[in-house]
């Protein structure tokens, strides 16, 4: 469970509300029980002390202790680094491992916003076709849970807890079959969002925020969207 933290570096964890990457941030640091300082852009206007402190222009960005780290993966591994408990397992194969399903992880995020983003019926019916694929890949992958490495939440866990959430929004706009028949994901998917720290990463208005983005989207997804509120 997270721990308690009486005092700890100033951390300042610059944020957009929908970013699935600032989540994972956003978990490990709750996890760990770490304050921090949450700052929201706007990332289609962003200020120039944004621009100056992340080179790709995205989020998130960590500064500590006046130095600005960018890239998810890489926050990840600074806090794990530097603030415990650890949540990377000690064996070297075993981080290894789990390093590479987090990669995996955000191979899925990228077919996700293909499967949000698709402009017709064909090129929805594609992105979901790869989206199954993936998570029966990651079904044969697990084991008997709760999380992705047995009883222990790791690193993996922080990736995927944004990913899952994602579907409970898509869940109730159309029955895709994406996650169906998968026990050991729908597990899976059951514990991360009782946990805390996951649950907790995001603000009270995401579940509108994220409906409204994509309704803007003016794709399949928005239409069936639409259709829905009709």
């Amino acid at each position: 469970m997270p721990v308690e933290r009486a005092a700890t570096p100033d951390l300042h964890l610059v944020s957009h509300k929908l970013c699935p990457y600032v989540q994972r941030a956003v978990i490990a640091l709750t996890e760990k029980g770490v304050p921090f300082r949450r700052s929201d852009v706007d990332l289609s206007a962003k200020p120039d002390w944004f621009l100056a402190i992340s080179p790709l222009g995205r989020t998130p960005v960590l500064v500590t202790k006046g130095v600005p780290i960018f890239e998810s993966a890489v926050i990840l591994e600074y806090l794990d680094e530097t603030e415990p408990p650890r949540l990377h397992p000690a064996d070297a194969i075993e981080r290894a491992t789990q390093r590479s399903w987090i990669e995996f992880g955000s191979a899925v995020l990228n077919d996700i916003a293909g499967f949000y983003a698709a402009p017709d019926a064909e090129a929805f019916a594609s992105k979901t076709g790869a989206l199954r694929r993936k998570f029966e890949r990651l079904d044969s992958a697990l084991g008997d849970g709760p999380y992705f490495a047995g009883p222990r939440f790791g690193l993996v866990d922080t990736v995927f807890g944004p990913v899952f959430r994602y579907f409970d929004t898509f869940d109730r706009i159309a029955d895709s079959g994406i996650l169906d028949g998968l026990p050991r994901v729908s597990g899976w998917r059951v514990a991360l969002a009782a946990r805390p720290s996951v649950r907790d990463a995001v603000s009270p208005d995401y579940p509108d925020l994220l409906r409204d983005f994509l309704l803007r989207r003016g794709s399949h997804l928005s239409r069936l969207m639409a259709a829905e509120t009709a």
